[in-house]
């Protein structure tokens, strides 16, 4: 079966790709436009079926996208030249650091120390923490960087080696935690900022945070949550064998306390950007910079060039090229146009509206990746709520519901980052992520609407 699917993935990219030439062909796409749904099909399809390494089948997207003129290089390598992008970098180097200096450990004793030999309330912190950061820090993928390496010690303090159960069970819920609940707060993930620019510019919207916090919040966060700790104890239930403390009763080395005032500042950075302006990407940057320097040397060249790993951040820069080419060519907003006619959209049957959004919004971000949903279906919500008869704000509220559905992995870049600092396959990764993809949509969206009539969005 799973030789059949390859096989029809590559047979479906290659009817889109040879598409331009069929006399047919360009009343249905443009031919940029069918290349690149071609390249995107690939790239996606390899991608969710492990057909190759995921840096692998990033070099084959690269490589097709230049060879076939799919878009200019601006846009399939803007991934290299993104905020996101040097996020991670900079987090790898001091993720390298916390490693070295066995501040993680410290960190992870200090968070998770009165937890016992419970799975269960591991996970369970794991997953608070994750929120918690969310309020504190507006980048998702830096609290990724940032929580990651304290995650794995306290996988190692439990005994939980690489590859095991419980070490990927604790990884995933770092991972899931940190992207899909920070959806309902304002502004903690990259969609959500799409989201908030696209309703100002366009319809005049300016959305605030208490009022989006106690729309969303309320089933994205603390819902989601109590679906995840369960789940995630039932899938990949392990016995933690505690490893003895030896260096609890040590003092910090320099390079720990070095570090440790590196990364406080980084956070105070993270957390301030609304006050000094600088991106989120720029602190991690010279975080990582500070960690390099001569006279702090907490990561040294050798230790540079062995741990910061080239394949994440080949595999980050395809994921981001992918929206630059659906962009460039036009291929999201044909898409959404093409999925809003297919709808039926009707005043007057407001749950199936609803319903339907949350549709759109989940197929494109299977097609697309889920940050340029709001960007593809913000132009769109005018003619959506027209169709549907929903207020506008109603509109790109459900759009929230959308991106926060995360079926596969390759979806969101911050999941994709976490999974591998944490060692985990993409096949480990998609048995937890359809599940609860699964279930945001089939019980997450059905509460929210209830939720939204109750506060009066929906009438």
């Amino acid at each position: 079966m799973r030789r059949a699917a390859i096989a029809a993935v590559i047979a479906a990219a290659a009817i889109f790709l040879a598409l331009p030439a069929l006399p047919f062909g360009q009343t249905w796409l443009e031919p940029a436009q069918a290349r690149a749904a071609g390249l995107v099909l690939l790239t996606l399809g390899f991608w969710a079926m492990s057909v190759l390494p995921e840096f692998m089948t990033a070099l084959i997207f690269f490589l097709v996208a230049m060879v076939l003129h799919v878009a200019p290089p601006q846009a399939v390598f803007a991934g290299f030249s993104s905020a996101a992008w040097w996020l991670v970098f900079g987090g790898l180097i001091v993720g390298a650091g916390v490693e070295r200096t066995g501040l993680g450990k410290r960190l992870a004793r200090a968070m998770f120390g009165r937890l016992g030999a419970s799975y269960a309330r591991a996970v369970a912190a794991v997953a608070l923490a994750a929120v918690a950061l969310a309020f504190l820090m507006p980048s998702t993928m830096g609290r990724v960087v940032l929580l990651m390496p304290i995650v794995l010690a306290l996988a190692d303090r439990l005994g939980f080696p690489a590859g095991s159960r419980g070490r990927v069970g604790l990884v995933m819920t770092a991972a899931l935690g940190t992207y899909v609940p920070a959806t309902g707060i304002l502004p903690a993930s990259v969609p959500t900022s799409v989201l908030i620019g696209a309703a100002e510019q366009l319809y005049g919207i300016k959305l605030t945070y208490g009022p989006y916090l106690l729309m969303h919040f309320p089933v994205l966060g603390l819902g989601y949550l109590a679906i995840l700790v369960p789940v995630v104890v039932r899938l990949f239930h392990d016995t933690p064998r505690p490893q003895a403390e030896r260096e609890a009763a040590t003092a910090m080395s320099r390079d720990e306390r070095v570090l440790g005032w590196v990364l406080a500042l980084a956070l105070l950075g993270y957390a301030l950007d609304f006050v000094h302006g600088v991106s989120p990407a720029w602190v991690s940057l010279a975080a990582g910079l500070a960690c390099l320097l001569p006279g702090i040397a907490i990561v040294s060249p050798k230790l540079f060039s062995e741990r910061v790993n080239l394949a994440v951040l080949v595999y980050i820069a395809a994921i981001i090229g992918i929206g630059g080419v659906v962009e460039h060519t036009g291929l999201g907003t044909r898409l959404g146009a093409m999925l809003i006619q297919a709808a039926g959209l009707a005043p007057g049957v407001s749950a199936y509206d609803f319903a339907a959004i949350v549709a759109l919004c989940v197929l494109i971000g299977l097609a697309t990746t889920v940050i340029p949903i709001p960007a593809i279906l913000g132009p769109l919500a005018g003619d959506i709520a027209a169709a549907s008869g929903l207020p506008l704000m109603t509109v790109l509220m459900i759009y929230v519901i959308g991106f926060a559905v995360i079926l596969v992995p390759y979806q969101s870049g911050p999941l994709v980052v976490a999974m591998q600092l944490g060692g985990v396959s993409a096949r480990q990764g998609m048995r937890l992520t359809l599940i609860m993809g699964g279930a945001t949509v089939a019980v997450l969206a059905p509460l929210a609407y209830l939720w939204w009539r109750a506060l009066g969005w929906i009438g």
